[in-house]
């Protein structure tokens, strides 16, 4: 199947860099569930009907939902039902979506969608991690009253965000501890000359100054708050339901901030060329 158009439908302006990208190289892109839009970005706008029909593939945001039954679309005049009709009207198209799961276990409908979830795929995970970090030190500047240089960050868990925030960390001149489980993480953090600590003995170690979570689980609990985060900047960067006891955290007198979405806050083009260049990626393998 040659593939000649795109709708992107829903979301905030990754997708409309997203699908700027798109049509930079080429390809037919409509707009939908973007009534509100009061800038010209060059795109036409279509009702969603009539976009799904027009299109040889739908795109679908980042994140998919907010609330798990409508569509995630901040600049739609209404809200977007993830209705069986909507479902129906994908019927002999590609949709490329996240949260696919989500989505299907809302109807038996979904199943039989031709879903294909590029939130999934590694160089998509890999290539945001930048964004995410920069956005997370972009939060920990304007929040703490300090400076990054000198201060005593940690960083929990050490996958790719964790990574490339330790690095930035490092190289703003912070005195960066990095908490993992796997004995091999830590021999990495510590050859990297980082500072590695036990996640599982967090409560043993204190005095930082600002805390970056990137672990989607209860690390932080009201415990390990008490011990760890007394006197310290919490920036929770897991998604939804996050790995901070925020409930403890604000009894216990700990700022905490669940900074979510960050590449699409702080890099929307880049998050959007991003995307675009994950979708290719799908279709040149498919």
């Amino acid at each position: 199947m040659k593939i000649r158009s795109f709708s992107i439908i829903g979301g905030d302006k990754r997708q409309l860099y997203t699908a700027q990208a798109m049509q930079s190289e080429g390809y037919k892109v409509y707009l939908s569930g973007f009534d509100r839009l009061e800038e010209d970005w060059g795109l036409e706008r279509l009702a969603i009907d009539k976009a799904v029909n027009a299109c040889d593939c739908a795109v679908l945001p980042m994140p998919l939902t907010k609330d798990g039954k409508t569509l995630n679309a901040p600049f739609s005049n209404s809200e977007i039902l993830l209705s069986d009709s909507l479902a129906r009207s994908f019927a002999g198209k590609r949709v490329f979506c996240t949260m696919s799961n989500t989505l299907k276990s809302l109807s038996p409908v979904w199943d039989s969608v031709y879903l294909c979830d590029y939130l999934s795929r590694e160089e998509l995970a890999v290539q945001n991690a930048v964004p995410t970090a920069e956005g997370a030190i972009e939060v920990a500047m304007r929040e703490f009253p300090g400076t990054i240089h000198g201060s005593v960050c940690l960083v929990a868990g050490f996958g790719r965000i964790g990574k490339v925030l330790c690095k930035m960390l490092d190289g703003l001149g912070g005195r960066v501890y990095a908490a993992a489980r796997k004995k091999s993480d830590l021999s990495l953090i510590n050859a990297l000359g980082y500072s590695g600590v036990d996640i599982n003995s967090l409560c043993s170690h204190n005095g930082f100054d600002i805390v970056f979570n990137t672990v989607p689980a209860m690390i932080f609990t009201a415990h390990t708050l008490a011990r760890t985060c007394k006197n310290a900047l919490v920036i929770d960067l897991a998604s939804q339901p996050g790995g901070v006891d925020f409930e403890s955290a604000k009894r216990l007198g700990i700022k905490t901030i669940h900074a979510l979405s960050l590449p699409g806050r702080v890099a929307p083009k880049a998050s959007g060329e991003i995307i675009k260049n994950t979708i290719f990626n799908m279709l040149e393998e498919d």
